[in-house]
C-alpha cells in the first residue's frame, strides 16, 4: 500500500489513507468531538492560531484542526487520488 500525504495548510501534512471524515467545526456534536479529543490528548491543532475551518477525523482516533476549508482539503485529496490512478495505468 502506497502512503499518500495531503497538505492541510501551512506546510502541515496528514496521511490521506488515515482520514475518515473532513467536517466543518460549527455544529455542536463536532464541538463535543473536539473537546473530548482535547481531554484525551489526541487533538492536533494545525491552525497556527487562525480560525478552525475544517476538522479532520482519522481512523486512529486523532482529531486534526485545520485553517483550510473542508472543500479545499477534499479537492486536494481528490487530486492526489487522480494522480495515483493515472500512475497505475
Amino acid at each position: 500500500m502506497q502512503i499518500k500525504l495531503i497538505n492541510i495548510g501551512f506546510g502541515n501534512i496528514v496521511s490521506a489513507n488515515r482520514i475518515i471524515a473532513i467536517v466543518s467545526p460549527e455544529s455542536a456534536p463536532i464541538k463535543r468531538v473536539i473537546t473530548e479529543a482535547r481531554d484525551r490528548g489526541v487533538l492536533i491543532d494545525a491552525t497556527y492560531g487562525r480560525r478552525t475551518r475544517a476538522v479532520i477525523i482519522t481512523d486512529s482516533g486523532h482529531v486534526v484542526l485545520s485553517a483550510v476549508q473542508p472543500e479545499t482539503v477534499k479537492h486536494r485529496l481528490n487530486a492526489k487520488e487522480n494522480i495515483a490512478m493515472e500512475e497505475e495505468e
